[in-house]
């Protein structure tokens, strides 16, 4: 026992030194890089939110600037980063930092996850996989934006719910995670499936986690502004860009535009209805492996998403390595070329021709990796060993620390 609780410490030693070298490498691109459109876009929203206020800007035109579309925590956030740029620090590498930060916390997080599911040299590669995955270095360090602080908050919404059996923070990380970028509300009715399967104490701690948060972050945008904020972020569809993805084959195949426009505008709720589906559906069978479930409810949006943005790859590169090791590796590897290329490209939102052909094998390798995955979730028991088999009564047992080695791999 003594020698296994010296290797975990080990292991999350040498996670702690990958996650570091990782934040260190995307601080340096940060650093030296003025990275892509948005990062003046961004300095455009800070600027705007000095002006108007975190609340405000939604009912501002702001002329020369896309959409503001990002919730409100986002507001605080910028006006944040925007004070500190006064003290010399160029805002546009204080921008890329919350998400390279996040990255950081990402790695221990799937260490801590998958070393509770498998192998302790599994839950080692997957953390580092996470700090060296190229499409989170792309995306954190040169690109910036708030799409890998959100899945790092909902990761660890799932993992404090199902791991560390704190339903309290759990919540509050829940609200956190689409309170700074509204993607991760798919996986919200999965948590609240998982809660609800611990118990009324369990889903009572968790609501009040959340709804404590929510009513703090989201409460005076909502008195205030709330139709702004509805048009603007809730009812926000993504670009039109035909990239990635369903609309990508779509066009390739050439299906008529009253199709691919349908899907770009109000049938994407269709596909966000699918993936909240297969996340509850996933939480009520398999409750324990709720970190596996969130991963696959991001793989699928992303999988189904019909916006395209290099950003959003970053959805499912940190939940790939939850649901298997070389799952990672094969998204972080295709993908993680495809944004690479994509960045260094002529515009992050005109891919070339060889880019769009990596891109449509990234999709490929996802939904492999999310076929894979989920049928690893779904061969285990509810409590998180193997599933008994058929003819056999099922004997719950009690959880442990000890990994399963039959869970991922």
């Amino acid at each position: 026992m003594w020698c296994e609780a010296w290797d975990v410490r080990r292991a999350r030693a040498a996670v702690l030194v990958a996650a570091a070298v990782g934040l260190l490498t995307r601080t340096l691109i940060a650093a030296n890089d003025p990275g892509p459109a948005d990062v003046r876009f961004f300095q455009g929203f800070a600027k705007a939110v000095t002006v108007y206020g975190p609340i405000r800007i939604y009912e501002q035109p702001l002329p020369g600037l896309p959409v503001y579309n990002h919730p409100p925590l986002a507001g605080w956030m910028l006006l944040a980063l925007n004070n500190i740029s006064e003290f010399g620090i160029s805002f546009a590498t204080l921008i890329r930092w919350p998400a390279s930060i996040a990255d950081f916390f990402c790695v221990l997080l799937v260490f801590e996850i998958v070393r509770r599911r498998a192998p302790l040299r599994t839950a080692l590669l997957c953390g580092i996989g996470v700090a060296v995955s190229p499409v989170l270095i792309a995306t954190s360090g040169y690109h910036g934006n708030t799409d890998a602080v959100a899945v790092m908050f909902a990761l660890a919404a799932a993992h404090l719910l199902a791991d560390r059996r704190s339903p309290l923070a759990a919540g509050v990380a829940a609200a956190l995670s689409i309170s700074v970028k509204f993607i991760p509300v798919v996986v919200i009715p999965a948590l609240l499936v998982a809660a609800l399967r611990g118990g009324r104490p369990v889903l009572v701690r968790f609501a009040a986690g959340f709804a404590a948060v929510f009513a703090l972050v989201w409460g005076p945008a909502l008195v205030t502004v709330p139709q702004d904020l509805q048009r603007h972020v809730l009812e926000y569809a993504g670009g039109s860009y035909r990239l990635w993805g369903l609309v990508r084959f779509a066009d390739v195949f050439g299906l008529p535009e009253s199709v691919i426009a349908f899907m770009q505008g109000g049938g994407h709720f269709l596909f966000v209805l699918l993936c909240v589906a297969a996340g509850a559906w996933l939480a009520w069978l398999r409750p324990a492996q709720l970190p596996g479930v969130v991963a696959v409810t991001l793989g699928l949006l992303l999988l189904l998403s019909t916006a395209s943005g290099l950003q959003y790859l970053t959805w499912a590169a940190a939940g790939m390595f939850v649901l298997g090791l070389w799952e990672g590796i094969a998204y972080s590897s295709v993908v993680g070329l495809t944004a690479v290329l994509g960045y260094s490209g002529r515009s992050a939102v005109r891919w070339s021709e060889p880019v769009l052909y990596l891109g449509a094998a990234g999709w490929i390798v996802l939904a492999a990796g999310l076929v894979t995955g989920a049928h690893r979730l779904l061969a285990t028991g509810p409590g998180g060993g193997p599933a008994a088999p058929a003819g056999r009564a099922r004997v719950s047992v009690p959880r442990t620390d000890r990994p399963s080695e039959s869970t991922v791999t």
